[in-house]
């Protein structure tokens, strides 16, 4: 993974001190409140509904042990011993003083980390697939790539005070895993017809208020005129880009209503000023960011040691038989023979999705420093990933797991689902959220049956906002408010894949006391109509959302 140059580190070191003396002056009364407001959300401070919240950079959702450790400390420390893991592969911090902030990030940047452009109308974290250069269907490693978009995004000048929030998501390849169709800016590595690798830009991607799957603005984009045309793309938002509504600001309204050829004739146009100068990346410059990302050296099995292995495995799936559902469950194959890639999941049978302890925390960097290179990746379903376990190894961290409480065999099921923390600690929030996954949790407990649905991607959102992406979810709940009480809307059908698309609303809103069972009739329709080996996903593309509308409405 990557390591500060001194730049980087003089860089967050300073910050924290400018920010350190911005928080002085404005307790002691010298700075008013509408100035501050800007400079926290800079900061990746919010006041939320309880408290103050502290938004830490995860930059393409790769960390490290010590880096884990120390976020394990803070929580202890600054917090109620605990952080929130979010769907752009960031943590949160929900009780932070705000006397107490700077020494947060003071902290923070011992281990290089840091909050910078959490907030604010800014280019965001980028995000990319949780699995990049550990699977076979990549074209690239995209992780290479997202540093040099951090590195040329951070404290950008121009685009410090964009209309609205900006959002990139980078793809290793053909099978979306980063969910770059629903960015402001999706990248998919891709090859020409000589087999050199560019990109496949898509433009004006986004969910919340009025959801949209991004356009492809161009098939193939040079490699090194990467930031030539994202400065192109930028420039051109930050000039026609909305500023008097904030919900009509963001890049996904231009493009619809200028339309994707006039938007990428603008982009283009723009382009012919920049492509080939000074943004041009070198290849000194690719090679120099890429060797932070080589393969780690695996350990190579001969035949006799595999052979071993195997049966070592079969014998620990006779003894310990919840390790063999976990391994069936929560880990998946590498591309490097002799290991797999485990799956922690962060979603507790009655605990909040994203949550972590800090004794999690350290349980999970402990396990990494042992058994998987020291790094950790997050994930935008709200889990974690060690990558790179040896299948040797794989009882001894499940042994980990499981005395940390994060052993639930979950993956991708039903009760695997996304959910935002709602108007139990946002201040935007129509609706609560973790007590409707607490419902389903409670009502969805029989891990048979659960298996028997197959993958299913649940996701909740407490507001049209959409910080869970309900809009992409199989199956998505969005909270709304009715007279002072929670009531909640059921799409289905939507996607966050290659073939990303919006689900479909059911029909009008069920009170908050009846959404496990509308789930419960959804999920028995399915199961009667269903075609063999299909999907709940694949069930809905065929039959439409008909069946499912009048066996809840009937």
């Amino acid at each position: 993974m990557y390591s500060y140059n001194q730049v980087d580190q003089q860089l967050v070191d300073e910050r924290v001190e400018q920010f350190r003396d911005q928080t002085r002056r404005y307790l002691a009364g010298e700075l008013p409140e509408e100035e501050f407001l800007a400079l926290r959300l800079m900061n990746g401070l919010y006041i939320q509904r309880q408290a103050p919240m502290l938004r830490v950079a995860i930059p393409y959702g790769t960390f490290s042990a010590p880096q884990l450790r120390a976020l394990a400390y803070i929580a202890r420390t600054w917090d109620k011993g605990y952080g929130h893991f979010t769907t752009r592969t960031n943590i949160q911090f929900n009780w932070p003083k705000l006397e107490d902030v700077p020494d947060i990030l003071a902290e923070l940047a011992k281990v290089q980390m840091h909050a910078i452009q959490t907030s604010g109308n800014c280019i965001r974290n980028t995000t990319t697939d949780p699995l990049a250069g550990v699977t076979d269907d990549e074209v690239a490693d995209p992780r290479p790539w997202c540093e040099l978009i951090r590195q040329w995004s951070t404290l950008h000048p121009e685009f410090a005070y964009l209309p609205r929030k900006f959002k990139i998501a980078v793809s290793g390849g053909p099978n979306d895993r980063a969910a770059s169709r629903v960015h402001d800016i999706g990248l998919e590595l891709v090859k020409n017809a000589a087999g050199e690798v560019g990109f496949k830009v898509l433009v004006g991607g986004g969910l919340g208020r009025t959801p949209i799957i991004g356009k492809v603005v161009r098939d193939y984009l040079e490699a090194d005129e990467l930031f030539s045309y994202l400065e192109a793309i930028l420039r051109i938002y930050n000039l026609k880009g909305r500023r008097d509504n904030k919900y009509k600001a963001r890049i996904k309204i231009l493009v619809a209503a200028l339309g994707i050829d006039e938007f990428r004739n603008l982009v283009e146009e723009e382009w012919q000023h920049l492509k080939g100068g000074e943004l041009r990346l070198t290849p000194e410059k690719i090679s120099q960011v890429e060797t932070h990302f080589k393969p780690f050296t695996y350990v190579e099995q001969n035949p006799a040691q595999a052979k071993q292995t195997a049966a070592d495995l079969a014998a620990a799936f006779a003894e310990h038989p919840d390790f063999k559902v976990w391994y069936e469950r929560n880990t998946q194959a590498h591309k490097v023979v002799g290991y797999r890639i485990v799956h922690i999941s962060l979603k507790p049978l009655l605990g909040a999705p994203g949550d972590i302890t800090d004794q999690q925390m350290e349980a999970v960097a402990d396990l990494a420093e042992a058994y998987s290179f020291n790094e950790i990746r997050a994930t935008q379903d709200q889990n974690l990933v060690l990558t790179d376990v040896q299948e040797k190894d794989l009882l001894a961290v499940w042994q980990g797991l499981v005395a940390a409480n994060l052993a639930r065999a979950n993956i991708n099921t039903l009760t695997d689902s996304i959910v935002c923390p709602g108007w139990d600690f946002c201040a935007l929030a129509n609706a609560k959220t973790l007590n409707i996954n607490e419902q389903i949790n409670q009502a969805f407990d029989d891990l048979d049956y659960l298996y028997d649905l197959g993958d299913i991607q649940l996701n909740i959102s407490g507001c049209i906002n959409a910080c869970a992406h309900h809009h992409i979810g199989h199956i998505g709940i969005l909270g709304v408010d009715k007279k002072g009480e929670d009531w909640y809307q059921i799409t289905l059908g939507g996607s966050a894949t290659e073939q990303a698309r919006l689900g479909k609303v059911l029909g009008r809103a069920v009170p908050a006391d009846a959404v496990a069972d509308t789930l419960k009739t959804i999920l028995a329709t399915y199961l009667d109509l269903r075609q063999a080996d299909e999907s709940f996903i694949q069930a809905v593309d065929r039959l439409g959302i008909q069946p499912f509308k009048e066996a809840v409405y009937h």
